[in-house]
């Protein structure tokens, strides 16, 4: 088992597709000879050349419309925004029509297609470009949206989105890029390869006292607050990862919560018809009787991110601030 980054282990998932399926490119801003806005296509342009990693114009709407049309003729293409705050610009491409040809044609046409970048704030970039759009991808049906909070997890989702028949918004964290993390060799795994399903959640720590679920860099956060309430408040938190938004894996969710008998779920999306508020809606509807307490959401402040550091780091969940909230029903 290796230490290794977030962003290397993206890095190796793209490398291993390249060669697991030459149908497999990568496409985006500076992703070839300049290596990557982030350095996650770091070497990929000298070992695999120009018509397998792609530098595009700076045209959203073009390249991410492009990729989604040689999608429907076979290409598996990997396509990185620069922020996913930039999908706007490509919205009819991405919404209107990834999501909706599988469908039309009757189940005809395949849109294997990977949207990824990053999606989040607190990198004091400014309202344009921190935008946290996961719920608004996971509305429409046709589309699957992942946000790994490790490099375990980045590493087996991205490999099982490029294999996806269905278009995959993989959406990362910037602040996660340089995090290391355990992540197995593939002469240590027994398939040779670290694929992780999509629409499988993950209990990345186990407890009993309540749960606190999250997605993205949330998880991050989450943990501290576990080991905080442990520490000081004798509280045995559970957190779940949900790894993916759609597809959904509830049963995951609610076994957590018929355990603890209390949640809370973080996000860095803004609380307006937020994540929060679907996995919120379901607990109630389907784990009612078990619950001790209502169910509690944390999200960014909501409003534009803002572009002060100090302020900006205000606007996003805290461990602390979810410790304060999980011993008002605890």
């Amino acid at each position: 088992m290796r230490e290794i980054t977030y962003r290397q282990a993206l890095n190796e998932a793209l490398d291993e597709e390249l060669a697991h399926d030459d149908n497999v490119c990568i496409i985006g801003e500076e992703v070839a000879e300049y290596n990557g806005a982030y350095k996650v296509t770091e070497g990929l342009w000298d070992k695999w050349g120009d018509k397998r990693v792609i530098d595009a114009p700076i045209s959203e709407a073009g390249f991410i419309g492009m990729g989604i049309g040689a999608s429907m003729l076979g290409v598996r293409p990997v396509m990185e925004l620069m922020f996913f705050s930039f999908a706007y610009v490509a919205f009819d491409q991405m919404m209107n029509n990834a999501a909706c040809v599988r469908y039309m044609s009757g189940g005809l046409i395949n849109v294997p297609i990977v949207v990824r970048g990053p999606a989040n704030g607190g990198t004091n970039v400014g309202a344009t470009h921190s935008h946290t759009p996961e719920n608004i991808f996971a509305n429409m049906p046709g589309l699957k949206v992942v946000t790994p909070s490790n490099p375990r997890d980045a590493k087996g989702l991205l490999k099982a989105a490029i294999r996806d028949n269905d278009p995959v918004y993989f959406m990362e964290n910037t602040l996660l890029y340089g995090e290391k993390g355990p992540v197995e060799s593939n002469d240590e795994l027994p398939g040779g390869e670290l694929i992780i399903p999509i629409g499988k959640a993950d209990v990345k720590k186990e407890g009993n006292d309540i749960s606190l679920i999250g997605h993205g860099r949330a998880v991050v956060t989450c943990l501290k607050a576990a080991e905080i309430l442990a520490e000081k408040h004798n509280i045995n938190a559970e957190v779940v990862d949900l790894r993916s938004i759609r597809p959904l894996d509830e049963e995951t969710i609610l076994e957590s919560v018929r355990k603890t008998h209390r949640a809370i779920y973080v996000e860095e999306n803004k609380p307006f018809c937020g994540v929060g508020a679907q996995i919120a809606s379901m607990i109630m509807e389907k784990a009612f009787d078990e619950l001790d307490a209502p169910v509690l959401r944390m999200s960014s402040i909501d409003s534009p991110a803002i572009y002060s550091p100090p302020l900006e780091k205000k606007q996003l969940p805290s461990p602390e601030e979810i410790v304060e909230r999980a011993l008002t029903i605890c």
